[in-house]
């Protein structure tokens, strides 16, 4: 038997993509323009598909600071954390981090997905339980494997489900740990923080809360879903990435537990890697410090409404309520793949999800909104929405009336202070 047999279920279900359809796993940018545009296959193609939500991949100040630490420190540092590999540019965005927060100490990871991978992991082990929400992301899923913890699922955002779950457990549960996200990434719906705090506070559990698409995007000063629900002093541990709003790469942990500092001593992702290259660390935090001052969380939520009421009004199904992931629903895999490879030659780019990696049995087409995208380039993604949609016989010749999409989007909207922020 070969090592590779194993995949032959993957291996042909990609070889029997649509002929007609672009190979939706195999995009390459052959030239990025600004946050909002790109070149794909010599197109010139609107990107609505980055969780680069407030736009700063090409703001000048993060650039500025960048070209600085890249003259004075070098292209890396060659070293992990624990070894060469601390300069002061990292202990200084760890300081940014806690300040941001309004937390006693934080830890800087190369990846997002290794800042899970190490804290979740660490924290829990063989003896100890972690409640996770359902669709939680992988990286979650693969620190839950790795520390060998019992891992036990409940129904995605619900607050009720998770107190059964705890309640049979009894006197067996002890220092238990609860991980959900704030937004999710897939459907872009809120966790409900504040009733999985009262579970938390209930059972006396710890409770780690991954803002990673929603560091930046929601919270008075940008901190996310629980400082937006009123809940940061029930989250014990928060995990974030630069990846998304801050418009570069890396991840964090923050925290006040007096001894969490010494996860630095044994947590293998962040022990045995190289840490993040000078430049990255000078743009963190240089964004960080636009996401505390700036009024971009505004914009995005201007942008998240315009797509998500013209997305209703067309008729599309929609998977969450207003959030600047914007989820289509597309039932079948093969209509998936087309609608994707029709916006993309029409000069859209979106993702494309498919099943098992979604929630239920959709496949999606996956939008993510950015601060810098104009009204213009919304009503672009519209038009092509509704052509292709038409097109493929997906949505009706006649959008909803206006009013009763502007009504429905009212409804599932956050209010004026959760959208400006």
């Amino acid at each position: 038997m070969d090592l590779f047999d194993k995949f032959s279920p993957i291996i042909d279900a990609h070889a029997n993509l649509p002929a007609d359809a672009e190979d939706p796993f195999n995009v390459s940018m052959d030239k990025i323009l600004s946050p909002t545009e790109a070149i794909i296959k010599g197109r010139h193609t609107i990107l609505a598909g980055t969780n680069n939500y407030l736009g700063l991949t090409f703001d000048e100040r993060p650039l500025k600071a960048a070209h600085a630490a890249l003259d004075a420190g070098g292209t890396g540092t060659t070293g992990s954390r624990v070894l060469n590999g601390t300069y002061a540019g990292h202990k200084a965005l760890e300081q940014d981090l806690a300040d941001f927060y309004g937390q006693q100490h934080a830890i800087v990871f190369s990846t997002g997905y290794q800042a899970n991978l190490g804290v979740i992991s660490t924290l829990a082990g063989p003896k100890n339980f972690i409640l996770i929400d359902s669709d939680c992301h992988a990286s979650i899923y693969d620190g839950c494997r790795l520390g060998g913890a019992t891992i036990i699922r409940f129904r995605h955002n619900d607050a009720a489900d998770l107190d059964k779950r705890l309640r049979r457990l009894g006197e067996q549960g002890s220092n238990i740990l609860i991980v959900v996200e704030g937004i999710y990434s897939m459907l872009g719906d809120i966790a409900p923080l504040r009733e999985i705090a009262a579970v938390k506070r209930k059972y006396g559990a710890y409770l780690m809360v991954d803002e990673a698409h929603s560091l930046g995007v929601m919270g008075k000063t940008g901190r996310g879903v629980a400082q937006e629900q009123g809940v940061e002093a029930d989250v014990d541990f928060i995990v974030g990435t630069f990846s998304k709003s801050v418009g570069t790469i890396g991840g964090f942990c923050v925290s006040s537990h007096p001894k969490f500092e010494v996860l630095r001593l044994v947590m293998r992702p962040y022990m045995f890697t190289a840490s993040l290259p000078p430049s990255v660390v000078a743009s963190a935090r240089a964004s960080l410090a636009i996401i505390t001052a700036s009024n971009l969380r505004e914009k995005l939520w201007a942008n998240a409404r315009a797509l998500h009421q013209g997305m209703e009004r067309l008729g599309f199904s929609l998977g969450a309520s207003c959030s600047p992931v914007v989820a289509i629903k597309i039932a079948a895999i093969d209509d998936a793949v087309r609608f994707w490879s029709e916006l993309l030659r029409a000069g859209v780019y979106v993702n494309l999800a498919v099943p098992p990696a979604t929630p239920g049995r959709d496949s999606l087409l996956r939008c993510s909104l950015c601060a810098a995208h104009s009204p213009e380039q919304i009503e672009k993604i519209l038009g092509v929405f509704q052509s292709v949609g038409r097109r493929l016989d997906l949505i009706s010749e006649t959008p909803r009336d206006d009013a009763d999409a502007k009504t429905a989007v009212s409804r599932s909207t956050p209010d004026a202070a959760a959208a400006t922020g």
